[in-house]
């Protein structure tokens, strides 16, 4: 898999995988990052998020309504705390 999800990830286990991308890319490319911190990182995050309708919409796709947007938000909230 690549930091660019070409395609839909289908499953949990793909989405792991997904996740842990970044984390290594930062390892080795952090210093390229726009957003070098994690307040920063996740504020963009969340910029995106709200942008995304048009993100999608350019090339003429439409934002996925079958989301499980609730698992994304807990995740989000359990990496506050999980070790």
């Amino acid at each position: 898999m690549s930091l660019t999800p070409d395609g839909e990830v289908r499953s949990r286990d793909e989405l792991v995988s997904f996740v842990r991308e970044p984390h290594q890319d930062f390892l080795r490319n952090g210093h390229e990052w726009e957003n070098q911190t994690l307040g920063g990182f996740l504020e963009a995050l969340a910029a995106w998020m709200q942008d995304s309708p048009g993100w999608y919409r350019s090339p003429g796709k439409e934002l996925p309504e079958g989301g499980d947007w609730a698992f994304v938000a807990r995740a989000l909230q359990a990496a506050t705390v999980y070790e």
